[in-house]
């Protein structure tokens, strides 16, 4: 049966996911909004490498509009005649929006001129090639964004372009934002359960009735607090397979820990990854708060952008006056960096690395914790990761304006790959976007 205990938690915790703390927060924000139709939204990849000319990928550069990229690449698997497997791309891109972006297709033995064009009324082909290699997930240097807010007075233009001069100074807090908690906002609640072993805990986050859950599973988490779980399985709809999973499992008959394991490994690691980022927005609200966002720490692991690589800043370094290091910091090329915390994740030292600990401590979890997570129920634990507190946003562009749909602001930037869009424009309009991008993804 449910219990109606709440998976404890602290203030701090909680306001690491929904109280951001803006680094442009001394400039008022347009308001408005942003993804009122698929032309206010515009991405292009900005690839990693150019095709060479040859080989057996063939390279397809598209604008799409109304289909999420995994539409798009079964339309082009089907038209090509080969497996879905046969099919690259660098990431993946929103439906709500027209974006842009390269697929690779594998047809080993033909050419290009061997297929009829590539004819969808949602899709259009820029240009073809040819490469050697299929082309991978992260196979690309990030994304040019074009994004259109509405229901905001033009005038407030001014204000829009003194955020993103603040950011592109600065750089960008790298935040995560309300998408990776989910439509409750609590999953990092729920891997925080999991980690702790309270799986009861974690089943009651999933399937308890809750404000704000969807209309169509309300019926089901009723009869899940009944415990009526084979009712409450027939009653979830076909989409919530996390949430069906759970409730089978739990029809059948299995303890707890048996229904977190059905749920999906792929589903169990996310919200594991979504408490990670809890406590990673945690540490960059307090970095903001204090001003060294853009700043290296005694202790620090400096996060090396273009290699990914990282580095430990001793106090030595830093008092020497290093310019090499401050000249790399200001050029954007190392950062900062924070913790997804976890078990093979390098460690910062001395008053860093205990401000890292105290953010995990807020959520009462240690790294023990994690450890035994993984010991005891081999769940996939991601293994824990740095990933830098700012990034650069590049080259803004911002304007305001009238057209056909009534008034607007328009900003333009470029982020690396693995950046929030919408972290940007929160910044700039200060109210929830809701609306999550990473590099242009979303369903």
């Amino acid at each position: 049966m449910p219990t109606d205990r709440a998976t404890p938690t602290t203030d701090a915790f909680q306001s690491g996911v929904e109280s951001p703390m803006y680094l442009t927060h001394e400039v008022p924000g347009v308001g408005g909004q942003i993804k009122q139709r698929p032309e206010d939204f515009l991405v292009e990849e900005i690839p990693l490498y150019a095709p060479s000319g040859t080989g057996e990928h063939l390279y397809l550069f598209v604008e799409k509009q109304g289909l999420t990229t995994l539409q798009l690449r079964d339309a082009i698997a089907h038209h090509f005649k080969v497996d879905r497997r046969a099919i690259g791309h660098a990431g993946l891109k929103d439906k709500h929006a027209i974006t842009r972006q390269v697929i690779s297709v594998h047809i080993p033995g033909k050419a290009p001129e061997d297929f009829p064009s590539f004819q969808h009324d949602r899709v259009q082909v820029l240009w073809v090639d040819l490469h050697e290699n299929k082309l991978q997930r992260g196979h690309l240097m990030g994304n040019r964004f074009s994004i259109k807010v509405r229901g905001v007075d033009p005038m407030k233009v001014r204000d829009a372009k003194r955020s993103l001069e603040m950011l592109a100074r600065i750089g960008m807090p790298n935040r995560f934002g309300e998408q990776r908690f989910g439509y409750l906002m609590n999953n990092h609640l729920v891997g925080r359960a999991i980690i702790k072993g309270d799986h009861q805990g974690a089943l009651d986050l999933i399937l308890s009735p809750k404000p704000g859950a969807p209309k169509g599973s309300v019926d089901a988490r009723e009869a899940y607090a009944r415990g009526d779980y084979a009712q409450a399985a027939d009653l979830m709809p076909k989409v919530f397979k996390v949430e069906r999973n759970a409730l089978r499992s739990l029809a059948r008959g299995d303890a707890p820990n048996r229904a977190i394991k059905a749920i999906d490994p792929t589903a169990a690691g996310f919200f594991i990854s979504s408490f990670q980022s809890a406590i990673f927005n945690a540490v960059l609200n307090e970095r903001v708060r204090s001003g060294t966002l853009d700043t290296l720490e005694p202790g620090d692991l400096a996060f090396v952008l273009k290699s990914r690589a990282n580095f430990q800043v001793t106090a030595e370094e830093l008092e020497s006056g290093d310019e090499t290091l401050q000249d790399r910091l200001n050029r954007f090329e190392i950062s900062p960096s924070g913790p997804m915390w976890g078990t093979t994740m390098a460690r910062a030292g001395g008053e860093v690395d205990e401000r890292e600990l105290g953010a995990l401590a807020q959520a009462d979890v240690s790294p023990k914790d994690m450890e035994l997570c993984e010991q005891r129920d081999g769940l996939p634990m991601i293994g824990g990761d740095r990933r830098p507190l700012r990034i650069p946003v590049i080259d803004p562009e911002v304007e305001g304006g009238i057209d056909e749909h009534g008034s607007y602001i328009r900003c333009a930037f470029e982020l690396p790959r693995g950046s929030f869009a919408t972290t940007v424009m929160d910044e700039v309009m200060k109210a929830s976007t809701q609306q999550g991008v990473e590099n242009g993804d979303g369903p």
